[in-house]
C-alpha cells in the first residue's frame, strides 16, 4: 500500500537526486553559467558573415570588445553582451547585425503547445528561447508547466509557487473581483448588485500587492527572463476551478492576457510559451494570450493522431469561451480567439527513416501548408544536451566532434530561422502599440 507518505518520500529521495546532477552541470556555487562563444560561431553561425571580412573589420576598431583570446592567438572567445555590443555598433556591407524588429509594437508571443507528452514542447520552447537570444533578441520565456523542465533547464530550481503561472491568476482573480465590485457600486441604475467576496485564504496572501516584476526571474542569458514553473503550482487546476465557482464572472483565461498587458511594449522582443501537456486552466492561459500557435509532434501514428485529437478539443475549448465575450475588460485581446499564424513542427526526426516521412508527408498533406519545412532531427547531440539540462546552443562543440555537434546546431538552427520568419510575419500584422 502506498500514502501521500510514500510519494513525498519518494519526493524527497528524487530531490537529492536532482541536487547532485545540478553539482554536476553547472557551476561550483550551484548556478548555471553561460559559456563564451568562439569567433568562428560568430562569424559563421550568429553573424552569417565571411571570417575574414569580419577579423578585418574587428581589428579595424579597437574599442569593439575583444573578447578573449586562445594562447594559440587564433581563437577568441565572446561573451554574449560582447556580442550584442558588436551587433549593435557594428555593419556588414552596410547590413545592419540586429535582427528585424517591427516598429512601434509589443512583444509577439508564441505558445509551443500540444497535450501529447514527449512531443517536444520544452525542448522546442528552450532552443527557440537561446536562438532568438543569440539572435539579438530580448525573449521572456513563460514555463506553464508544473513539471518546470524549461525552467530547470533555464538554471531556476528554487522556485516559490506564488511567483508562477499560478500567482499570476490567483493575483488576477483577486484585482478583478475588486474591479467588478468597484463597478457595481458605481452603478447608477438604482438595482444593488451583490457583492463578491473572496476567502481570506486568498486575499491575505499578499499577491494583490505583487509588482509585475516579482513575477519575472532572470536566466544566466543576459537577454532572457522568465515566469518560472514548479512542482508546488500543479495544483492550479484545482485551484482555478475554486476561483471559478467564487467569482463565476472571472475571465479567467484571460489571467495571463492582462499581465503580459502591463509589461512595457518595448521590455521584450519575444515572448515564449511552454505549455503544459493538456487543455487547462494554464493551458487555455497561453493559447488565449498567444499571437501564434506552434504545435510540435513526433514523427509517429500515434503521436499524429494525438495531435488530431488536440487541435479537436482545443477548438471546442476556444469556442466555448467565446461565451465570455462581455466579460473580457477592455483592452485585451477580443473573442472569439483568432491566431495570426498557426504551424505543425515535426520533432525527433529521422529523414532516413520510412515511416517518418511517410508521417510527414501526411502531416503536410492534411494540415494544408501549416506543416513547417525544416523539422528538428534526432541526432546523438541533442540527446546528450537533453540529458545536462542544457540547449545545444549552450554545449560547447569541443565537447564533441564539431561536426556532430554542427548536424544538431543546424537542425535548430533551420527551424528557428523558419519560425522567425513566420514571427517577423505576423508581427507586421498585429496594430502598433500605440
Amino acid at each position: 500500500m502506498f500514502t501521500h507518505d510514500d510519494l513525498a518520500r519518494l519526493q524527497a529521495q528524487s530531490l537529492k537526486m536532482q541536487g547532485w546532477i545540478r553539482q554536476q552541470t553547472y557551476s561550483p556555487e550551484m548556478e548555471k553559467t553561460l559559456r563564451r562563444f568562439s569567433s568562428w560561431e560568430l562569424g559563421e553561425l550568429i553573424f552569417k558573415v565571411n571570417q575574414s571580412t569580419l577579423r578585418g573589420r574587428m581589428a579595424m576598431d579597437p574599442s569593439l570588445p575583444q573578447g578573449i583570446v586562445e594562447a594559440d592567438g587564433r581563437q577568441h572567445w565572446y561573451t554574449l553582451e560582447e556580442i550584442n555590443e558588436i551587433r549593435r555598433r557594428l555593419k556588414i556591407n552596410r547590413r545592419s547585425l540586429l535582427p528585424p524588429r517591427p516598429a512601434g509594437k509589443r512583444a509577439i508571443r508564441a505558445a509551443v503547445a500540444n497535450f501529447k507528452g514527449g512531443a517536444g514542447k520544452s525542448t522546442v520552447a528552450l532552443h527557440f528561447a537561446h536562438a532568438a537570444a543569440l539572435d539579438g533578441y530580448r525573449v521572456l520565456a513563460v514555463d506553464f508547466d508544473p513539471q518546470a523542465t524549461l525552467s530547470h533547464s533555464m538554471g531556476l530550481s528554487d522556485v516559490s509557487e506564488e511567483f508562477t503561472v499560478w500567482g499570476i491568476m490567483a493575483r488576477d482573480l483577486i484585482r478583478e473581483t475588486e474591479r467588478m465590485n468597484a463597478a457595481a457600486r458605481g452603478a447608477e441604475s438604482g438595482t444593488t448588485l451583490p457583492q463578491r467576496r473572496l476567502p481570506a485564504a486568498i486575499t491575505d496572501m499578499g499577491l494583490a500587492d505583487l509588482r509585475g516584476s516579482d513575477f519575472i526571474k532572470p536566466t544566466s542569458w543576459p537577454t532572457i527572463d522568465i515566469i518560472p514553473s514548479c512542482a508546488n503550482a500543479a495544483f492550479v487546476e484545482f485551484a482555478s476551478a475554486q476561483y471559478r465557482h467564487l467569482n463565476p464572472e472571472w475571465s479567467f483565461f484571460a489571467a495571463v492576457s492582462r499581465y503580459l498587458d502591463t509589461l512595457a511594449a518595448d521590455a521584450y522582443d519575444i515572448v515564449i510559451f511552454d505549455c503544459p501537456p493538456a487543455i487547462g486552466y494554464q493551458s487555455m492561459n497561453a493559447v488565449f494570450a498567444a499571437d501564434v500557435l506552434y504545435v510540435p509532434s513526433g514523427p509517429g501514428y500515434w503521436e499524429y493522431d494525438s495531435t488530431t485529437s488536440f487541435i479537436g478539443q482545443l477548438s471546442e475549448a476556444l469556442a466555448d469561451l467565446s461565451q465570455f465575450s462581455a466579460l473580457v475588460p477592455a483592452g485585451t485581446m477580443k473573442l472569439p480567439k483568432a491566431f495570426l499564424d498557426l504551424r505543425f513542427l515535426l520533432t525527433r526526426y529521422e529523414p532516413n527513416n520510412d515511416l517518418h516521412r511517410a508521417m510527414y508527408a501526411a502531416f503536410k498533406k492534411v494540415f494544408e501548408g501549416r506543416v513547417t519545412d525544416n523539422p528538428i532531427e534526432m541526432t546523438r547531440a541533442v540527446e546528450q544536451s537533453g540529458r545536462f539540462l542544457s540547449s545545444i546552443y549552450e554545449t560547447d562543440y569541443r565537447a564533441m566532434t564539431r561536426e556532430t555537434w554542427r548536424r544538431a546546431r543546424l537542425s535548430f538552427d533551420k527551424a528557428y530561422e523558419e519560425f522567425r520568419g513566420h514571427l517577423v510575419a505576423a508581427w507586421d500584422q498585429m496594430e502598433d502599440e500605440a
